[in-house]
């Protein structure tokens, strides 16, 4: 759905009202988007702060041809796949013994041993699973997902976030949804046939 030719106009004008205005209304959004994709409350916030501060460099570019929240959602992935790749480049050379001398004792023993499945489940269990499974699944996947099964945008506005056609976007859903169903089926979690979670 196209932004109002008003408003497209203010934003590319950088109307100060209507900046505002755009701001209020897409920032709980975007948290919510930035806390689904995995990053911590700090991370997200700065994710956010970002996505605003390019909008705004960028606003005189802005064409109307898609909806305001719909062109911070794309900036917002990209500020997050550009923070996951520096973040793999720092990961390349943490070296794997201090990982094993985190969790394992002189004598091969676990410092913390994991918990049962009871207490998991009592604690958010689940909810971390699912973390981890969405934390581990392809960048365009996992925004696939968010953006569909958590901010419930409707296949235009993903399309145009993605920049991928309503065909991709359901290839990367179907498998976005069956990676976490195997995750969660692999953490002992039960799923269903059609892989909805």
């Amino acid at each position: 759905m196209p932004e109002s030719p008003d408003r497209t106009a203010g934003i590319r004008d950088r109307d100060p009202a209507v900046l505002e205005a755009i701001v209020d209304e897409s920032l709980p959004l975007l948290l919510r988007a930035a806390r689904a994709a995995g990053l911590d409350r700090d991370a997200a916030e700065d994710a956010v702060q970002e996505t605003f501060l390019v909008f705004v460099r960028r606003a005189h570019e802005f064409d109307g041809r898609a909806r305001a929240k719909t062109w911070l959602y794309g900036i917002l992935l990209k500020k997050i796949s550009e923070g996951r790749r520096a973040l793999a480049r720092d990961a390349e050379g943490e070296d794997i013994d201090a990982e094993v001398e985190a969790r394992f004792g002189e004598a091969g023993e676990w410092i913390r041993p994991p918990r049962g499945p009871a207490e998991e489940l009592a604690r958010g269990e689940v909810r971390r699973q699912l973390g981890e499974c969405l934390d581990a699944m392809p960048a365009r996947q996992r925004q696939a997902f968010v953006l569909r099964e958590v901010e419930e945008l409707e296949t235009g506005e993903i399309c145009d976030a993605l920049a991928v056609s309503a065909n991709n976007l359901g290839v990367l859903l179907y498998r976005a949804r069956n990676r976490i169903r195997e995750c969660l089926e692999a953490k002992g979690l039960d799923g269903s046939a059609d892989a909805v979670v």
